[in-house]
């Protein structure tokens, strides 16, 4: 009998190894999965950086970011990220939109004057979906001034500023309609409220910079912006929960 070549006799080897080959190229593109970091998204608004989980609409210049994994609530403790900056074909930067069109020039009185005009359907709003209506007040506040018909640079509407896409997750059908609108938002705080065990920081900091920013951080991102809004919304809230805080300040 013909004598067997040395590489037959060593198949089960050569398959054994294979699959431990194979195995290890699967292990190692899971693990790059597992550890592709969060996407962001900053723009300017008015001069203002707004960092965002969705990318912005084409006629704006933003600025894609890679968060390093494993940061924590500390903006000095998070690992190096990468950083691109991408322009649009117009940078469409003339004119005031959103936030800074919304409160330019507005009085105290005004202010005041549109607060009181959506104060029944936030107060309804607010009870339906189990959050404070004094947060919902104070998100209101900050997002738009009591405008509803403000539009941000990136697409958000209404009073509350909604996304498009969350408001039609949250049964919005016209994000221009007030009570459509406060509806939403109560709806949303409510989930967030949920979602981070009833921390109002966290939540807030979710309505701007989105859940996953908050996950991914494991607190309250280290944005200014988000940092900035979250601070402008607890003063907010704290002062219409206590008009007692508000009269110590005037």
């Amino acid at each position: 009998m013909e004598a067997s070549h040395p590489l037959f006799n060593r198949q089960p080897q050569l398959r054994a190894i294979l699959r431990a080959a194979a195995f290890a190229v699967l292990a190692a593109v899971s693990f790059q999965a597992a550890a592709e970091p969060l996407t962001l998204y900053m723009y300017r608004d008015n001069g203002m950086p707004v960092y965002t989980d969705r990318k912005p609409s084409n006629n704006i210049k933003y600025t894609v970011i890679h968060p390093g994994s494993g940061a924590s609530n500390s903006a000095g403790s998070t690992q190096s990220s990468r950083v691109t900056t991408r322009f649009s074909d117009s940078d469409n930067s003339a004119g005031m939109v959103g936030w800074a069109a919304s409160c330019q020039g507005v009085s105290k009185a005004v202010l005041d004057e549109r607060a009181a005009q959506w104060q029944s359907m936030v107060t309804k709003h607010a009870k339906a979906h189990g959050v404070p209506a004094a947060l919902v007040r104070a998100v209101m506040r900050v997002e738009s001034c009591f405008d509803p018909r403000a539009v941000s640079r990136v697409g958000a509407r209404g009073l509350m500023q909604l996304m498009p896409d969350t408001a039609a997750h949250l049964g919005v059908r016209d994000s221009f309609d007030a009570d459509q609108n406060i509806a939403g938002g109560a709806r949303y705080l409510s989930q967030l409220l949920g979602r981070f065990n009833n921390d109002t920081r966290l939540a807030v900091a979710a309505y701007n910079a989105g859940p996953t920013a908050v996950d991914t951080y494991r607190g309250i991102p280290p944005f200014p912006e988000t940092r900035s809004y979250v601070k402008r919304v607890i003063t907010e809230y704290r002062e219409s929960s206590d008009p007692k805080l508000k009269e110590t300040k005037s």
